[in-house]
């Protein structure tokens, strides 16, 4: 934490978060079900019944719903984090943002594996399966890839 002393400082909070702290993930997800919802409503009467609209935007009403949801239950049990401290400072936030593999080949061979799946359905199942087995190994070797090699712990 800073203090006034320092360029740009503010008053230290003895390493405790304020407890306005914003958590704005959840509400941003469930926002959208109070405008996805009535939207659908909304097109259902104007469109006679349109039977995907009339489903379909409700429905992703719903999906959004459950993020919300999901996000609104998590943020409850983990505690603020800097970038819910509309006071922090950038360099709160520093640090370790998680582990990601540096080098990995594999997210671009899942990506092709996709690509040719999206293809097959449009050219021929035969080209779906050859797709789907490529994912399969290049999410295998994803999964794996820290057991193996250099990598190796």
């Amino acid at each position: 934490m800073s203090t006034l002393h320092e360029p740009g400082g503010r008053p230290s909070l003895g390493g405790e978060r304020p407890r306005h702290a914003m958590k704005v993930e959840p509400y941003l997800f469930l926002g959208g079900v109070l405008f996805f919802v009535p939207v659908g409503l909304i097109y259902a009467w104007w469109s006679g019944g349109e039977p995907v609209g009339t489903v379909g935007i409700p429905v992703v009403g719903g999906l959004v719903g459950m993020i919300g949801g999901y996000l609104l239950l998590v943020s409850r049990r983990i505690d603020a984090r800097p970038e819910d401290d509309p006071e922090a400072l950038i360099a709160e936030g520093a640090g370790d943002q998680g582990v990601f593999s540096p080098w990995s080949w594999w997210p671009i061979t899942i990506a092709f594996a996709a690509a040719l799946v999206f293809l097959g359905l449009a050219i021929g199942w035969w080209l779906l399966y050859v797709g789907i087995a490529l994912g399969v190994i290049g999410l295998v070797g994803w999964v794996f890839e820290f057991s193996r090699g250099q990598h190796a712990h």
